[in-house]
C-alpha cells in the first residue's frame, strides 16, 4: 500500500442533496490523495465535497501541525471550484496551500477565477481577508517533479473549457484522473452527399480523433486506479449529450480495459441519477465477467481506495 485515495465528492454539474442521493453522494468533485510514508496531501478539484474534507481536517485539529496541501484543479467550471469558499482551513493562519490549474483566459489569472467567488457580490468574505497563505501556479500539459518522489503528468482532455487530466506516480504506483472529458470526434463532415464534404479533410479528421483517443489511453496505461468521468450511458450520449464534454460509461470501460487499468472508478455522476438508478447501472456494467482484468465500480462519497 502506497497511496490512499478518498472520495469527498462524486457528483457532477451541481450538488444534489436529498433522500435519493445518499449512497453515492450529492457533493460535487473532490478527491484526496495521501501517502503511506510522507507527510503530503494532494487534493484534486474543489467541488462542494471540499467543504467536507475541510471540516474533517478541522475536527482532527491539524495534529501534524498547520495544514499544507496541494490542490490540483482540472478546470474552473463551477462544480469543480464551488467548495473553495467553504474550505475551513483557508480561514486558519498557518495553512499553506499551493493551487495548480489551467488558465483559460489570458486576462484572468487562476487566482482571479478561483478567488472571484470571494467577493462581496457573491460571498461575505473577500479573498484578501483569508488567513491562509496561498500560491497559485499555472499548469499546462507536461511532466512535473512535485518533490518527495511524486511525479505528475498532465494531458489536455476533450471538454468545452480547457481541462487537464492528471497522472500521479509514486513508488511505482499510478493514480490517474480524467474528470471531465468525452471521446474525441471527427469534426469534419463525413457524409459524402453533404455539399460541404471534403474527402481529404474527413479522412484527416478521423485520423486526428483516433490518435487523440489512443494518446489518452496511453496516458492511462497500467494505472492501479483510474478515476474517470462517466456521466452518461451510450444511449444517452448518442441521443442528446454529444458535445457536452462528458463520457458514456461503455466507452470508458473499454478504454480502461485496453489501457490495462487495474481498477476503474466511474465518477461525475449525473445530477439526475438516483442511488437506485446507479445501482442498476452497476449491476449492468460492473460484472467481472465483462470487464476482464479491470475491476469496475461506481465511486461513492466517503469511499477510500488503497493502492
Amino acid at each position: 500500500m502506497v497511496m490512499k485515495i478518498k472520495f469527498w465528492g462524486t457528483r457532477g454539474s451541481i450538488p444534489t442533496p436529498g433522500f435519493h442521493f445518499v449512497k453515492y453522494g450529492g457533493n460535487t468533485l473532490c478527491v484526496e490523495l495521501n501517502f503511506d510514508d510522507i507527510e503530503r496531501r494532494i487534493i484534486i478539484d474543489a467541488g462542494s465535497g471540499l467543504r467536507l474534507l475541510g471540516n474533517h481536517l478541522m475536527d482532527k485539529g491539524f495534529t501534524a501541525g498547520p495544514l499544507k496541501a496541494d490542490i490540483f484543479l482540472t478546470h474552473t467550471h463551477l462544480d469543480h471550484i464551488i467548495g473553495f469558499p467553504f474550505f475551513a482551513p483557508i480561514y486558519q493562519s498557518g495553512t499553506r496551500l499551493k493551487i495548480y490549474g489551467p488558465v483559460t483566459y489570458e486576462d484572468d489569472s487562476l487566482q482571479a477565477v478561483l478567488g472571484g467567488q470571494l467577493s462581496y457580490r457573491y460571498f461575505p468574505v473577500r479573498q484578501e481577508e483569508l488567513a491562509a497563505r496561498i500560491d497559485y501556479i499555472n499548469l499546462k500539459e507536461g511532466c512535473f517533479d512535485l518533490g518527495d518522489h511524486i511525479r505528475l503528468t498532465t494531458q489536455y482532455l476533450n471538454h468545452p473549457l480547457l481541462c487537464l487530466g492528471f497522472r500521479f506516480e509514486y513508488k511505482g504506483k499510478i493514480c490517474c484522473a480524467a474528470y471531465d472529458t468525452e471521446p474525441f470526434q471527427n469534426l469534419f463532415v463525413t457524409d459524402p452527399h453533404d455539399p460541404a464534404f471534403d474527402e481529404l479533410m474527413a479522412h484527416e479528421g478521423a485520423a486526428a480523433a483516433r490518435d487523440a483517443n489512443r494518446r489518452l489511453e496511453e496516458f492511462f496505461e497500467g494505472a492501479e486506479l483510474l478515476i474517470h468521468d462517466a456521466q452518461y450511458t451510450q444511449q444517452e450520449y448518442d441521443t442528446s449529450r454529444r458535445g457536452w464534454g462528458h463520457s458514456p460509461i461503455e466507452h470508458v470501460i473499454k478504454s480502461a480495459m485496453r489501457s490495462n487499468v487495474k481498477r476503474l472508478a466511474l465518477f461525475h455522476h449525473d445530477p439526475m441519477r438516483t442511488d437506485v438508478q446507479i445501482d442498476e447501472l452497476a449491476e449492468l456494467f460492473c460484472d467481472p465477467k465483462n470487464t476482464g482484468n479491470t475491476e469496475v465500480f461506481f465511486a461513492q462519497e466517503g469511499m477510500q481506495v488503497e493502492i
